[in-house]
């Protein structure tokens, strides 16, 4: 409906939520605002995730969803970054859950209009308060720049800024990837972005195959279709070739080592999604 999140970011919020409430503690994403930010319909959304997902998929999607989160903030908590932008924020609570890193940042949430009304007033109906130092940053790219709107909410291009960027890329054409990185390399010297893309067939295990085929079927049908998979090659050339440099590109058995070897439920993320960190040179 107009003036509503995305079904893509309630079906995330939804998820980010659920491994809460279903995988063993310490989780690797602690977001207690997701539940009400969705509100009561997160129940249905639940049903048809389970729906459609085999329990071993959907629990790989789950860990996948909080897996990207912990990532880029642990690229943001590791910079000395002024700014702080998330592109295509959905319903993520960070500056709720994150206060100790928003108290020292400038803080820029930028989503679609629509999106970015719905949450807006659903986080007002919950009493949840807009800090000062935060900008929303409502950007429709059918009609706006990036780099036009990030203007009129004040933004230091000179600043060392960290970007993230999760779970968007897939819906967007090369062109317009290409577009947003372009906009990032404006950016003060070791400016980072950290992204995800989707992984060509190559790179998928039998839970990431599913899952893809599945996602890539909902996606289509919610008027919110996936258009671009990238080999590790084509996502690093696009990267580069907007003028940043590959600072991290993580396997999945990569991020396995760094965040999850720990413990012992056995977790790990889906290979249908993977991350990349660009930095301005």
């Amino acid at each position: 409906m107009e003036g509503e999140p995305s079904r893509t970011a309630m079906a995330t919020a939804v998820a980010r939520a659920r491994h809460r409430l279903y995988d063993d503690a310490p989780w690797v994403l602690d977001d207690p605002f997701a539940l009400v930010l969705v509100g009561p319909i997160w129940r249905l959304i639940e049903r048809r995730t389970e729906r459609h997902y085999p329990e071993p998929v959907d629990r790989a999607y789950r860990a996948g969803i909080v897996l990207r989160s912990h990532y880029a903030e642990s690229r943001l908590v590791a910079g000395e970054f002024a700014q702080y932008v998330v592109l295509g924020a959905g319903l993520d609570a960070f500056v709720w859950r994150r206060p100790d890193l928003v108290r020292t940042l400038r803080v820029f949430e930028v989503d679609h209009p629509a999106s970015q009304r719905g949450k807006r007033d659903r986080a007002a109906e919950l009493g949840l308060p807009e800090p000062g130092n935060v900008a929303y940053v409502p950007v429709d790219f059918e009609v706006d720049t990036l780099a036009d709107r990030l203007d009129d909410a004040g933004f230091d291009w000179s600043a060392r800024t960290c970007f993230s960027w999760l779970g968007v890329s897939m819906y967007l054409t090369v062109d317009a990837i290409d577009t947003t990185l372009r906009t990032v390399a404006r950016c003060g010297p070791g400016s980072e972005i950290v992204l995800t893309y989707a992984p060509d067939d190559e790179a998928l295990d039998d839970i990431g195959r599913q899952f893809d085929q599945i996602a890539g079927r909902l996606a289509a049908d919610a008027g919110e279709p996936i258009v671009t998979h990238l080999s590790r090659l084509e996502a690093e050339s696009i990267a580069t070739g907007a003028g940043l440099e590959v600072a991290d590109h993580p396997s999945i058995e990569d991020l396995v080592d760094r965040y999850l070897s720990e413990r012992r439920d056995g977790l790990r993320p889906y290979t249908a999604e993977a991350l990349l960190t660009a930095r301005v040179p």
